[in-house]
């Protein structure tokens, strides 16, 4: 398992990585699979939307709260939002280039600011956030020890973090991904959660609420070579996806069938 000086010496990979944003022919398959198919199957269900409104709902008033964006890049989904609304925003990101073009967009709101900076590093020194947004980030830290001991340092009294993170607990998933990894440009900060990575954060942390998404809904891709009506293909496509949402937040089983995990986690 990496150090902290490890993977901080990883991050500068990342950062050029993201700066010039190459990829070779292999990821660009899987970024066509993850960006095509699987947002296909998202906007058709109406996955994402549910999960931005559900992040939303869990901001709750951000009047007073320090805000913590964390590896937002150009700006995430709610970026400008948690900016215009909260006390006092950060965001922070690896590379350089995005956050100048962040910065940009942030000119209007005087309570917020964007830092190319590594999380992990002495550089980074600011603490006491109520609220860290991690959207699409956990995962790319390999030691989640050392990360969480890094949110635990960073976050208020009770303060909370929101996440959304692919999960490698499936089998179908773990066996895809496995094949890919050799052949993977970004690998080397690509750690999908496993199990043990859900049970260190739910020991470290309360876990207030979770959803996973794409369990059975995962399949639904196969339903359009079945000769049956759009409708009754939407049908299916709600009810299965209704059941991976419901059935997660409690079901640890249901949850590892997915292929992503948002959580809502408070500081002990």
């Amino acid at each position: 398992m990496k150090t902290t000086e490890a993977i901080i010496a990883t991050n500068i990979k990342q950062k050029e990585f993201y700066n010039n944003f190459k990829q070779n022919f292999f990821t660009k398959i899987w970024s066509k699979f993850r960006n095509g198919l699987l947002n296909k199957i998202r906007k058709n269900i109406g996955i994402q939307d549910q999960v931005y409104l559900l992040h939303k709902e869990w901001f709750g008033d951000l009047s007073n709260k320090k805000v913590l964006d964390l590896g937002c890049y150009l700006g995430n989904y709610w970026s400008l939002y948690l900016a215009e609304h909260s006390k006092e925003y950060l965001g922070i990101d690896l590379s350089d280039v995005a956050i100048v073009k962040l910065n940009e967009k942030l000119k209007f709101f005087p309570n917020a600011k964007a830092e190319a900076v590594d999380f992990l590093s002495n550089d980074f020194a600011e603490k006491n956030f109520d609220l860290i947004y991690a959207y699409g980030v956990l995962h790319h830290f390999e030691n989640t020890t050392i990360l969480i001991n890094k949110l635990n340092d960073k976050l208020a009294p009770k303060g909370e973090i929101i996440s959304y993170d692919p999960l490698e607990t499936s089998l179908p998933v773990k066996i895809i991904r496995t094949l890919y990894r050799p052949f993977q440009s970004d690998a080397a900060w690509e750690w999908p959660f496993t199990m043990k990575t859900f049970y260190l954060y739910q020991k470290a942390f309360v876990i207030k609420e979770r959803r996973g998404l794409l369990g059975k809904s995962k399949w639904v891709a196969f339903l359009d070579i079945l000769p049956i009506s759009e409708n009754k293909k939407r049908i299916i496509r709600q009810k299965w996806h209704q059941h991976d949402w419901d059935e997660s937040s409690d079901s640890d089983r249901a949850m590892f069938s997915c292929m992503h995990l948002t959580m809502l986690m408070q500081k002990r």
